[in-house]
């Protein structure tokens, strides 16, 4: 259960970066209030999920959740692309869950 809040708490914070590169450095402002309500509600998860789960792995798997989510938002929406290193990284980001999670 917890695990799902963690989840949730990912997926909201990877809407709200969409949405705040959507608003266009707050040019629409209503998305980039949108996006900082987002946020409010990932921490509000985020916090449900670390009454039962270490802080290490919470926010390891929310970071990755966010950068992975992210990363292909924002290949679909606004036709961004990684390089070599990038895909390195999110092997690393990927890595490091995993071993975070393992101990």
């Amino acid at each position: 259960m917890y695990l799902l809040f963690v989840i949730l708490a990912g997926f909201l914070d990877v809407l709200a970066n969409l949405l705040l590169k959507k608003s266009q450095g707050f040019k629409y402002k209503i998305l980039g209030i949108v996006s900082i309500l987002l946020v409010l509600c990932a921490f509000i998860f985020l916090s449900f999920a670390l009454k039962k789960m270490p802080l290490s792995i919470a926010y390891s798997i929310w970071g990755a959740v966010g950068i992975i989510g992210t990363i292909i938002g924002g290949y679909i929406f606004f036709q961004e692309r990684l390089n070599i290193i990038g895909y390195i990284g999110v092997a690393f980001v990927i890595a490091s869950v995993i071993l975070l999670s393992a101990f």
